[in-house]
């Protein structure tokens, strides 16, 4: 996504379960309240803006879904009582996932979110700009950091069905990173893992999403181990090329590029738990991102990324 890529929202009453709810019980006038400050960045089912809250005088991130390509996805889980993106969202407190500040609906009846800002660049923007200088010697930090968010929203019961460079952010300096992004997210429950549910980006997509075969969290940590592999390679384990649904069909049909041949030079540990993630069978990756934390930390912090 680049530049601002996504934000969220929230403040309210106590939901009793995690971290105070941030949902608001009013609709708010989003022309009233916020002052537009960049362009909007067209997701999915949204657009986002670096915005100034007249309420609060902060500069936020401000999500704004939609209603009619939202409305649509939620009601593929329609009778499932799937929490919203925003309530999925807010239940999130980790130092490495964007912190949502409210959410609630607009006058229009939009979803919102509101989010803390982060003016930095999005990881897929320092990849598709090739910016060895400015990930020299990060890289391993950042994947560390990026597994340790998605290690935590795979803790809470969730799978974020979205992994990729895209929906990571990254503070000015590039030592922090942040997940962003729950519009697809459902809980890692049977009835929301049947085959089916054909939603992500294609080139993160594990390939029994396409195959519509059954689903868990092993998809997200497929989608996590290409991202950390185009970190680290700026390029993907298949040829590229076909960005459509059709990309993912790849997944399963050809062997992964070798990412050592690539970075010969690149810590076996690393590269090999990565070449495990994108493996095309589920039971043949890594089984847990519990797994890969906890094998990460056997990694010297000073290996050369």
């Amino acid at each position: 996504m680049g530049l601002l890529d996504k934000f969220g929202f929230g403040k309210k009453k106590d939901s009793g379960d995690g971290p105070a709810s941030l949902k608001s019980n009013r609709r708010i006038d989003v022309e009233a309240r916020f002052e537009k400050l960049r362009t909007a960045v067209s997701g999915t089912m949204s657009k986002f803006y670096a915005s100034r809250d007249r309420e609060k005088d902060q500069i936020v991130g401000l999500k704004l879904c939609d209603l009619e390509k939202f409305s649509f996805f939620e009601s593929r889980f329609k009778g499932m009582n799937k929490p919203p993106e925003g309530e999925i969202a807010a239940m999130m407190d980790h130092p490495n996932i964007i912190k949502t500040l409210e959410y609630g609906k607009t006058t229009a009846k939009e979803p919102y979110l509101i989010m803390e800002f982060i003016d930095g660049p999005g990881l897929n923007t320092l990849i598709q700009n090739q910016d060895s200088e400015r990930l020299a010697g990060r890289r391993l930090d950042l994947i560390k950091q990026m597994a340790n968010a998605l290690h935590y929203v795979h803790q809470k019961g969730y799978i974020h069905r979205d992994i990729c460079p895209r929906n990571f952010i990254c503070d000015t300096e590039i030592q922090h990173i942040k997940l962003i992004d729950f519009g697809l997210t459902v809980p890692a429950t049977e009835a929301f893992m049947r085959p089916g549910n054909r939603t992500g980006t294609p080139l993160y997509m594990a390939p029994e999403i396409v195959r519509r075969r059954a689903t868990d969290q092993r998809l997200d940590i497929f989608a996590f181990g290409v991202s950390c592999y185009q970190l680290l390679t700026f390029d993907f384990p298949w040829p590229g090329g076909e960005t459509s649904g059709l990309a993912a069909l790849n997944h399963d049909t050809s062997n992964p590029r070798d990412i050592f041949k690539y970075r010969p030079d690149l810590n076996k540990t690393l590269g090999g738990m990565i070449m495990q993630c994108v493996q095309p069978s589920p039971e043949n990756r890594v089984q847990s991102m519990d797994q890969f934390v906890s094998t990460l930390r056997r990694v010297p912090s000073e290996t050369d990324d």
